[in-house]
């Protein structure tokens, strides 16, 4: 077992960051520990570029990562590969959390955070060992399902390599992902990235951030991967500080909460350090809402820390989730009106969606609250709950009218007043994909409205044909096989 293919399947639809193709980090850290260990490995990650079926079928182990909205596609990938007689192993968020799931289309799931089991979990299967003690794996022998005590999480983050990008097949955008820690302290309610790496705040030491940044080109951008990246402000004081005396500088962006806007010092050092841009879950401006997402803010903290990124030049790309218990129709219409007074930047109205592994997702559950499990239709984009104080349709309509409303032609105009071009791009670009992005699920609007008007509420939406392209693919490849085989044969006397 040498060969080692990993697959990350693609969206299943437009997104906010589609124009750019970027890879989870997790199948590039785990492929650069196998590789260190003398296997051969290679990386397809289909936001990036396209899957070859041929080297995938060389492969001795398949490894397919997967969150919720892209398991429909990855599960079909696996059934395509398994036909084949390939192994394949499962990781991810979603198969994490739904391990028995993922097994009716896959042999192995490796559960969490999976670098601490995956050198261990090849050599058994390599060396014919048991795996019943390979940490955080699943396996199905017949109609039972066994599930190993979970892998203890990676305390030190330094022992791990660097994200071995020269595996990944497909080329990048000028945009370096760099992972600096796990977890956080904070545990939002729909949230599940505490549910997989815990609220322990876990991160790197400096010197091996600087180290990986030292790799990174001219002219790329960093984008820190973390989920807060200022969850400990002193440590991330102490990182800009040496970024900026090693002139280490490239411009950078990252996920932080509106609070690091409060600390001055840590405003003017992201300034210094070259941040440009942040990515912000504002999540609401019903104070209800807030509540109800444990977020522990204020709108007067919302506006205050808008307009300080702003004074120190740093644009906001503020992620809104609607549709909570305590959300209207007028609750999402308001929010468009609050972005575009602030001046945020870009935004994101995101569609609340339970995801598994969240509390929120049982409660919805158990309440029969949930219209759908076609997981493609998970992404944040779709209705897949019934909200209390609107319909489905109400809530899917009006999300997408308060994107159209943020990213209108007036609203592109006024920034091109403001001679801000960068801006005059960025709202250009969101136009474009709201309008194609309504274009692609027509069919889906009229199964929303057909269901909200049902007694049932439900969606009883047929499978998306999602690997399609890669059973044609796989059927020529398998024709030309058999060609070519009629065809030896034929020579032999």
């Amino acid at each position: 077992m040498k060969n080692i293919v990993f697959i990350e399947p693609r969206s299943p639809d437009d997104h906010i960051f589609s124009r750019y193709g970027l890879p989870r980090l997790g199948i590039l850290i785990l492929g650069a520990i196998l590789e260190n260990a003398g296997y051969y490995v290679k990386a397809f990650v289909e936001d990036v570029g396209e899957i070859d079926l041929r080297e995938v079928l060389k492969a001795d182990l398949v490894g397919i990562s997967t969150i919720t909205s892209t398991a429909p596609r990855a599960y079909e990938i696996a059934q395509l590969l398994k036909k084949r007689g390939l192994p394949v192993v499962m990781g991810g968020p979603h198969v994490t959390f739904m391990a028995d799931e993922a097994l009716h289309y896959s042999d192995f799931v490796l559960r969490g955070e999976a670098e601490e089991s995956i050198l261990p979990f090849v050599q058994a299967l390599e060396s014919g060992q048991d795996i019943g003690q390979v940490p955080g794996l699943s396996f199905r022998i017949g109609d039972k399902f066994f599930h190993n005590p979970p892998a203890a999480a990676c305390k030190d983050l330094d022992r791990l390599p660097f994200p071995d990008f020269s595996l990944l097949k497909g080329k990048l955008p000028n945009i370096r992902p760099v992972l600096t820690s796990r977890g956080c302290p904070f545990d939002c309610t729909f949230c599940s990235v505490t549910k997989i790496f815990g609220r322990g705040y876990r991160y790197r030491s400096k010197e091996s951030v600087l180290r990986e940044l030292r790799q990174v080109e001219e002219g790329e951008v960093v984008f820190f991967y973390d989920d807060n990246f200022t969850a400990n402000p002193a440590r991330t004081k102490d990182l800009l500080r040496m970024m900026i005396e090693e002139r280490i500088t490239p411009r950078w962006t990252a996920q932080v909460r509106m609070d690091a806007a409060q600390d001055e010092e840590l405003l003017e050092l992201m300034r210094e350090s070259n941040c440009h841009y942040v990515y912000i879950g504002v999540e609401s401006i019903n104070p209800d809402t807030l509540l109800e997402y444990n977020k522990k803010l204020t709108l007067a903290k919302i506006e205050e820390g808008i307009q300080k990124f702003h004074e120190y030049g740093i644009r906001v790309h503020g992620m809104f989730v609607l549709g909570s218990d305590h959300d209207d129709v007028e609750t999402i219409r308001n929010t468009a009106k609050f972005a575009k007074k602030n001046r945020i930047d870009t935004i994101q109205f995101m569609i609340l969606t339970p995801m598994p592994g969240t509390q929120q997702y049982q409660d919805y559950k158990e309440q029969g609250r949930l219209l759908t499990t076609d997981w493609s239709l998970y992404d944040g984009h779709h209705v897949v709950h019934e909200p209390k104080l609107m319909t489905p349709f109400e809530l899917q309509v009006e999300t997408l009218r308060a994107m159209r409303a943020f990213y209108s032609y007036w609203e592109i105009v006024k920034v091109m007043f403001r001679f801000d071009f960068l801006a005059v791009v960025l709202k250009a670009y969101g136009h474009r994909l709201q309008v194609r992005w309504q274009k692609r699920n027509r069919s889906y609007f009229k199964l929303i409205r057909q269901a909200t008007a049902s007694a049932g509420l439900r969606l009883d939406l047929a499978a998306r044909k999602t690997a399609e392209d890669l059973k044609e693919r796989l059927r020529q490849i398998t024709a030309k096989e058999s060609q070519e085989s009629n065809s030896r044969r034929s020579k032999i006397p």
